[in-house]
């Protein structure tokens, strides 16, 4: 066996040369996602059984798009959502996979439209919500509740938990910087997942007031702490 200088093996090099590498390439405990920021547009998520009285017997959502969390999509389908004294939006997107309960998630300026009152709420929680009419080009649904104003959230994995030091439910503000338009919004769920990308989703109306399409910084902020003093810019 080759000896090197300094009494060290060949061998023992390459595995030292090796472990060093392997480290390196690893991520750091604790390393977030790189922070995105989306607009999430007026969308509906449907169950099972309201996919097939839209659509037709047998029918299944079809995928037009992969949206940024994995084994989440756009489907090719649409569905026109209609409110009170028969005021509509016509080409709603449905979102997939299906969902135990069926909901619609709208802007502020959306339920104005449709002259619903809407309640902001976590995606899910539908107590005390109103309901709408679906109308599909197979069949109509009526919803008693699931019409919501989408609180807004960031989708957090165990090590953005770690790295922001927050849990589940918590809230953050989010700091948007554009020009002219700097905005911190409060208030941000966050929502945690084992197997979820870092992502904030804010509504239409909140990116428009935001200018984010514009945006040349985003900070997730702890509330007290100096956005200047955040280890979590990005």
């Amino acid at each position: 066996m080759t000896q090197l200088n300094g009494g060290l093996t060949r061998t023992q090099v390459e595995s030292i040369v090796r472990d060093i590498l392997l480290s390196r390439l690893k991520p750091a405990v604790g390393q977030p996602n790189p922070l995105v920021v989306n607009i999430s547009a007026r969308h509906v998520h449907l169950t099972d059984e309201h996919v097939e009285v839209l659509y037709g017997a047998g029918a299944k959502l079809e995928p037009l798009r992969d949206l940024y969390q994995d084994g989440y999509y756009a489907a090719k389908q649409t569905v026109a959502v209609v409110g009170p004294r028969r005021r509509m939006i016509p080409e709603v997107r449905v979102l997939g996979p299906t969902r135990s309960a069926s909901q619609v998630e709208l802007a502020f300026t959306d339920g104005i439209s449709l002259g619903i009152e809407l309640p902001v709420r976590c995606s899910g929680d539908h107590h005390d919500t109103p309901g709408c009419v679906l109308v599909g080009p197979e069949g109509v649904v009526e919803l008693d509740a699931g019409v919501i104003r989408a609180e807004r959230h960031v989708h957090m994995g165990p090590a953005d938990l770690e790295h922001y030091g927050v849990n589940d439910g918590d809230r953050l503000q989010l700091r948007i910087q554009s020009a002219g338009c700097t905005t911190v919004m409060e208030d941000l769920l966050v929502r945690a997942g084992s197997d979820v990308k870092l992502e904030v989703h804010l509504d239409t109306d909140e990116g428009n007031a935001a200018s984010l399409d514009r945006a040349t910084h985003v900070d997730l902020v702890v509330p007290g702490q100096k956005p200047e003093d955040c280890a979590c810019k990005h």
